[in-house]
């Protein structure tokens, strides 16, 4: 039955049907992956995984009206196991009543659930008494258990693209639910939209009441954003995209484009990141990434983070803006980030080799009386302040080789230093 006009603009354009859903064409389109499930005629327990406002709700009651199936609704945010076991008893009333249905039971924001109550489903799951599907904007590797990820397909959905939001705008005018809208408030109410149908479909309701209200017979860009105040974007600041976007920034310092670079911190630092996050992950990318190849992109990470620090936003921005970009066109190695996590790796696996004698310390009597220190050579107190044929590893160990310079800013020097001691620890030793 159609919604009543009064109904929600949401509930009044909630697609009825598979065709009428906007967006998910790489699922939903022919041939392809949640398409061919709808038309197989057996249901089959899955996740749907995307950002909100995309259709998760909604493909999971349009499969249960295809399969004629009984549609039971949780919210893990607010139910419990209490509201599992209602699920349960109502799917065997109508397995076994008269009416002998089918039952999907949606979990929306399943990944709120802890183990326990995911552990909950899976008998009843394996059993076919009810086909599960989950709703989660969190990646569901992390979030979901395992047994029960094993049990259920995983479908990926995306954000709706500015066509995507174009059409139910078009939706909407066409039903007149909304003024007119004038070109240039429609693209920036999609942009406000980012991607989300519901917060859309939300804006253009206020809008709506608003120019009923103010009896404005079109929406234009300046009366739009006298409505919406400033432009706010969604931004999820514990999920996927958050890490998906610091994880751009990282890449596109690491690749050399300060372009790149400055548009991720400002998308972060736009969407509600906290610059003191921004600027501590500014201190570990001048570490990993560039490291010996310009000590001064640490120095500089960490002066932008005391800046920040002393001015706050929005003047602060601008340090950590100047050192994304420093950060970017700098040299990079990573050979001590390599190097580190070799030591690391050996020191895991290896014995506890003792420390040799000549570099023990030597603070008593009785200690030197042991021979601890005995033969160690005071690097100062020779030529150019180098022992040549030296050795400080454990007796037996080989030289491991874990930092290998990169012949790339001033590890090209550095290379050139080590190289040299190598050759006059080689002459010291008898090698050469």
């Amino acid at each position: 039955m159609p919604p009543h006009a009064h109904a929600p603009l949401p509930e009044r354009l909630r697609p009825r049907t598979l065709g009428e859903v906007v967006g998910q064409q790489h699922l939903l389109g022919e041939g392809m992956p949640l398409r061919i499930a709808f038309e197989s005629g057996q249901p089959h327990s899955c996740i749907l995984w995307g950002p909100p406002g995309v259709g998760k709700t909604t493909i999971a009651r349009l499969m249960a009206d295809a399969f004629d199936a009984r549609f039971i609704a949780i919210s893990a945010v607010l139910g419990g196991v209490k509201d599992i076991r209602e699920a349960v008893e109502q799917a065997l009333l109508a397995r076994d009543g008269l009416e002998q249905r089918r039952t999907i039971v949606f979990v929306d924001e399943v990944h709120r659930f802890n183990k326990s109550q995911q552990d909950a489903f899976l008998p009843h799951v394996e059993s076919g008494l009810f086909t599960f599907i989950g709703a989660t904007t969190e990646n569901p590797s992390f979030e979901v258990n395992s047994a029960l990820l094993s049990r259920a397909a995983v479908y990926v959905l995306q954000p709706l693209t500015e066509d995507d939001l174009r059409q139910i705008v078009t939706q909407a005018r066409a039903i007149d639910a909304v003024p007119p809208l004038q070109a240039e408030a429609e693209q920036r109410l999609l942009a406000y939209a980012d991607g989300d149908a519901r917060r859309l479909l939300g804006t253009l309701e206020t809008l709506a009441v608003a120019a009923r209200v103010q009896r404005q017979p079109e929406i234009t860009d300046d009366w739009l954003l006298k409505v919406l105040g400033e432009r706010l974007r969604r931004y999820d600041k514990g999920g996927d995209q958050f890490y998906d976007t610091i994880s751009a920034l990282h890449k596109s310092v690491r690749g050399s484009d300060p372009d790149a670079a400055l548009y991720w911190l400002v998308r972060m630092l736009d969407g509600g990141a906290d610059p003191r996050y921004m600027a501590r992950r500014l201190v570990r990318m001048a570490a990993e990434d560039i490291g010996l190849a310009d000590p001064r992109a640490l120095r500089m990470s960490l002066d932008a983070a005391e800046v920040y620090e002393r001015l706050g936003s929005p003047e602060g921005e601008l340090a950590l803006a100047e050192c994304v970009v420093y950060l970017a066109v700098a040299p990079k190695s990573n050979a001590v980030y390599k190097a580190y996590n070799e030591a690391k790796a050996l020191v895991k696996k290896d014995g506890s080799r003792p420390v040799p004698m000549h570099l023990r310390n030597a603070p008593t009597q009785l200690m030197k009386d042991l021979n601890h220190g005995q033969g160690y050579r005071y690097a100062h107190d020779e030529a150019d302040g180098f022992a040549a044929g030296e050795t400080y590893l454990p007796e037996g160990m080989a030289p491991p080789g874990f930092y290998r310079p990169v012949e790339r800013g001033l590890e090209i020097r550095i290379a050139e230093k080590l190289r040299q001691l190598a050759e006059r620890n080689a002459q010291a030793r008898g090698g050469g």
